[in-house]
């Protein structure tokens, strides 16, 4: 990755990627610039409300690309020759705002009227994805992630928190934040956190993965002192299904997750609507804290079907 640990976005290899178009360099500000590096032009006119709501936003997502995407601004109304130029190329250009990126040359995708700056941000994403790269908060994601994965939760809590300065609505960003919160023991502050994340995405999997880790670290910090107890009570009767579902609890807040998923797994073989099917959404709570594709969840779930479906 061309990004460096908890560098913001450079300022200079953003320098220059935005500025107002015309006639007169079009070709070389957007046909040519596009070979290189993705374009979008925005069409607008001064007499246009919803342009002056759109024109902000798309250059705070430009600004928030580091250099990795340009906007061109075209005033439609000080560049008509050109207009019905694009028009004649199949360009819908009678209505404004209108916005359309480029790549290679080519118009590779556009949208009309002033969308909602999370919608822009996926524009804009699928557009660099497109051209093989990706916004700047992407790769800090990942490389948070990798931290995480690496035992470094407090390097990995400054890198979500620093994506979150860029865009506090990535979903995430604010999950990884409460999970490397918890792997740092600092629940209450990870329960702060998830208060504090904007309604919109409250319920993304990535956040509710996080609130359901939060509430099963909660839970098993008490069950995970009385292990002897769960343990003692099942050597004595195999059959105590609320015994072996706490010592799930235990064993997942001591991140033994195949032991844990097991003792789930084995009430619901030995007694499948025990509680209400307790172990079951249990487990499915288990599956959504680690992730759909941690190796732990994968091998679970092939259980739990070989279980449901026998």
């Amino acid at each position: 990755m061309d990004h460096i640990i908890g560098q913001t976005p450079d300022a200079a290899a953003a320098a220059g990627m935005i500025i107002d178009g015309d006639q007169a360099t079009f070709m070389k500000d957007v046909v040519e610039a596009s070979r290189t590096m993705p374009v979008l032009v925005d069409f607008w006119a001064t007499w246009c409300g919803p342009c002056k709501t759109l024109t902000p936003v798309l250059e705070k997502v430009v600004r928030a690309a580091g250099g990795r995407v340009k906007l061109v601004k075209i005033d439609i109304d000080k560049n008509k020759g050109l207009v019905q130029q694009l028009v004649q190329l199949g360009l819908p250009l009678q209505s404004v705002p209108t916005v359309a990126a480029f790549w290679q040359g080519q118009i590779a995708d556009l949208f009309q009227g002033a969308l909602p700056e999370s919608e822009i941000k996926r524009f804009v994403e699928t557009l660099l994805k497109a051209a093989g790269g990706a916004m700047p908060t992407t790769d800090l994601v990942a490389e948070a992630k990798m931290a995480m994965e690496a035992g470094q939760p407090q390097e990995a809590a400054g890198m979500f928190s620093e994506v979150l300065e860029q865009e506090e609505e990535n979903p995430e960003a604010w999950g990884g934040l409460v999970r490397a919160l918890l792997a740092m023991g600092e629940e209450e502050q990870a329960a702060d956190t998830l208060a504090q994340v904007p309604a919109r995405i409250a319920e993304h999997a990535d956040v509710s993965g996080a609130r359901s880790a939060l509430a099963l670290a909660r839970e098993g910090r008490a069950a995970r002192e009385k292990l002897g107890v769960f343990e003692a009570a099942l050597a004595a009767d195999p059959a105590d299904h609320q015994a072996r579902y706490d010592l799930a609890s235990a064993l997942n807040a001591m991140d033994r997750r195949e032991e844990a998923a097991d003792a789930l797994l084995e009430i619901i073989r030995r007694q499948r609507g025990w509680n209400e099917e307790a172990a079951r959404l249990q487990l499915l709570k288990f599956f959504e804290a680690w992730g759909f594709e941690d190796e732990a969840t994968m091998a679970a779930r092939r259980k739990l079907s070989a279980l449901l479906f026998r």
